[in-house]
């Protein structure tokens, strides 16, 4: 869940990983469940695989959910699904998972084969091999190349899908992982290449040696060859910081190199220094700004919050360049110049670079755009835009930093992915892949409404149903939030849907709360600690919008939310029990009055606020789901699911939520995966059995 920027992994608008000391907030002294914020004992497994079985007993003896099962599983393993291109010194290389490859394998092909109809792939890395060789459980992670031969690669895999990966070093050339190479054992870790022999690495260095969240805030200088004890540190961040200090490569494709050092003293805020020497030195961006790459020479940052520099005040939500060499030679005067700035309704959401040219996708009233944006001999950037289609979801695929050539796909809700090929110089533009229909969306159109919040805010969202859909009320409609962390929720194509619930006669709504980042950071603010009842406000008044134009009906009305979504969920349950009859609560946050003790929630204080603030305590107890609980509630029946291996958000919330349903003699539903991470599974089939669950809960429950 974020923006497709240059960065650090566990810093990216995500709820990101880590296990934390306690820090303040509530002891849970008179919390009978406790014992289910242990992540696994014997106690904890009892009680786990019998609600798994309480569960699954129901709902996978349903009818439809055998049929749910098969068209899921199908789906997520089609062979006719788009390949997702990544750009490698010349070559498309692509993950890959199917029924036949459930880890799944890396592959390659040129560029001219893949975008033929049928590439010839060759498997570099087949990870189920991997894992059966050497027993481990291992789930892929991602993959980072060296920036001068692209020969040497750094693998990071992870145990059933959590956060804390080891990192190999792996040769692409003979598909191998390298005698003696890089290797990093079992952590919560960033690591970034300074040359083809030189690392720079973040993680826990000596037992305790991180954040109260779980992050590593210590950075050191690792060379080839060299014992991992003897690394040099070239940065210290603070223990007390919310996130991880680590560093990243910006590299402009012609061989210009910077590495970048970012220290998160919180969630939002960020602290750069360039290091071009033994030591770094300061550099001074604004606290909220993100470095989106480099291209011929520029750095190109987006802005959080206004910045005024060199006489000139740049806005929020801008994207800026600053010259690389004036920027090496003085780090502490920056000048910016003005790549784009958003127009009203407008948002930044992508950046991507070719050799030469910047690739910028934004939100128009929640639409997608692209633009190309070219360096004029003056210093200043022109813009041309990208004659996509319109009414649709663009998004930033890859680009060819050392080529011309960016990748974008289009969608929408009744219109499957195409991914187009953009010459960034020329501007032309082609569709070079296709995914197949999935259903026959001729039978169902996309509208957008705006419904009105308690202040009076207009708040969009869409909906998809069928051309001839009655206005009786009568109609099963589920609902789907986000509203956290900046981050966007756009209408997208997918087949799963299409096929399970609206050629079933279902309604299908994306609500665009504050909180999120649809009209960029003001958005976001405005739902920011204290003031999250106005997200919370929003997505009701969406709700009552959908009853008040009699599409549903509280009895036909079902919501689906996670991760922070989740919290929306649990809220929505507690304060508006009466307008829903399915409540779908993915991998939540719930217990909102000790989030900061769990896993890695003391990293997101600055979203949430924190228990050791009086003001902001009695606001998180106001609205923490699981203290609000009431006996004789009468609550809808909600379907509550984590997995174990989520070291993000974990499984506590969930397991602890629903234990007080119990309790209190409410029905519920419960099922906790084991692999998955901070997701609906590890591979597809899990994934699909996750998919088939959600969907029968919410035809038993709607239709």
């Amino acid at each position: 869940m974020g923006r497709s920027r240059i960065g650090l992994r566990m810093a990216a608008l995500t709820l990101a990983a880590g296990v934390i000391a306690a820090c303040g907030g509530s002891s849970g002294g008179g919390d009978p469940y406790l014992w289910l914020e242990t992540v696994d004992s014997p106690r904890v497994q009892t009680w786990v695989s019998a609600e798994n079985t309480k569960t699954l007993n129901v709902l996978q003896q349903d009818p439809r959910y055998a049929d749910n099962l098969a068209q899921a599983t199908a789906l997520g393993n089609a062979p006719d699904r788009l390949a997702v291109p990544t750009s490698i010194d010349g070559v498309i290389g692509n993950f890959w998972q199917d029924a036949d490859h459930p880890r799944g394998i890396w592959r390659e092909t040129t560029v001219a084969d893949y975008e033929a109809p049928q590439p010839q792939w060759r498997t570099v890395l087949d990870l189920d091999a991997v894992a059966k060789a050497e027993g481990r459980n291992w789930v892929w992670e991602g993959m980072n190349c060296d920036p001068v031969t692209y020969r040497h690669c750094l693998v990071s895999l992870s145990d059933g899908g959590e956060d804390a990966v080891t990192v190999r070093e792996f040769d692409r050339t003979t598909g191998k992982f390298v005698d003696g190479g890089f290797t990093l054992d079992r952590g919560k870790q960033e690591v970034s290449w300074v040359d083809a022999d030189t690392l720079l690495v973040s993680r826990e260095w000596q037992p305790g040696e991180k954040t109260a969240s779980g992050y590593p805030y210590v950075v050191k200088r690792w060379h080839r060859g060299q014992p991992l004890d003897q690394a040099q540190e070239v940065l210290r961040g603070r223990q007390s910081d919310g996130l991880a200090t680590a560093a990243f490569l910006l590299d402009d494709g012609t061989g210009r190199r910077l590495n970048v050092l970012a220290r998160k003293p919180s969630f939002f805020d960020t602290e750069y220094s360039l290091l071009t020497g033994a030591q770094p030195v300061p550099l001074a961006l604004p606290a909220k700004s993100e470095v989106d790459g480099m291209v011929g020479g520029k750095v190109l940052v987006s802005l959080q919050q206004d910045w005024s520099a060199g006489g000139t005040t740049f806005p929020v939500g801008a994207l800026v360049s600053l010259n690389a060499d004036e920027l090496t030679a003085d780090p502490a005067h920056p000048k910016p110049t003005l790549v784009y700035a958003p127009g009203p309704q407008e948002t930044l959401q992508q950046v991507l670079v070719t050799r030469d040219r910047v690739v910028v996708t934004s939100l128009y009233d929640v639409r997608g755009r692209a633009a190309v944006y070219t360096v004029k001999p003056d210093g200043s950037w022109s813009s041309t835009p990208v004659p996509l289609p319109d009414n649709a979801t663009v998004a930033a695929v890859d680009a060819d930093s050392h080529g011309d050539t960016a990748y974008l796909s289009v969608n929408s809700p009744v219109t499957p992915s195409t991914l187009w090929r953009l010459n960034a110089v020329t501007g032309a533009l082609a569709v070079v892949k296709s995914a197949p229909a999935r259903f026959d969306s001729s039978r169902f159109v996309v509208e957008q409404a705006k419904a009105t919040s308690p202040d009076g805010t207009k708040v969009p969202y869409f909906v998809i149903h069928a051309a001839d859909m009655k206005y009786d009320g009568s109609n099963p409609t589920i609902v789907n939030g986000y509203g956290g962390f900046g981050i966007s929720l756009t209408p997208g194509y997918d087949g799963l849907r299409g096929k399970d619930w609206l050629e079933h006669g279902g309604v299908y709504v994306i609500a665009n709360i504050r909180g999120g980042g649809e009209y960029g950071p003001a958005w976001h603010d405005a739902a920011l600690k204290t003031e999250r009842q106005r997200a919370f406000d929003d997505f009701t008044a969406v709700a009552k919008d959908l009853i008040d134009r009699n599409i549903t009906t509280p009895r036909h009305l079902g919501i689906a939310g996670g991760s922070n979504g989740g919290l929306l969920m649990g809220v929505q349950f507690t304060q508006h029990p009466e307008l829903f009859n399915a409540v779908d609560i993915q991998i939540p946050l719930l217990d909102m009055e000790r989030y900061e003790q769990i896993e890695a929630g003391a990293s997101w204080v600055g979203e949430y606020g924190s228990m050791s603030n009086p003001g902001e305590r009695a606001f998180l107890e106001s609205i923490s789901p699981y203290a609000q609980l009431k006996k004789g509630g009468k609550y809808p029946e909600p379907f509550i699911w984590t997995t174990t291996k989520d070291d993000r958000v974990g499984p506590q919330h969930a397991r602890k939520f629903a234990a007080r349903l119990a309790e209190y003699g409410d029905p519920y539903y419960f099922y906790e995966q084991t692999e998955g991470g901070h997701g609906s599974g590890a591979n597809n089939d899990e994934k699909a059995h996750t998919s088939a669950l959600e969907y029968t809960y919410f035809m038993r429950q709607l239709m």
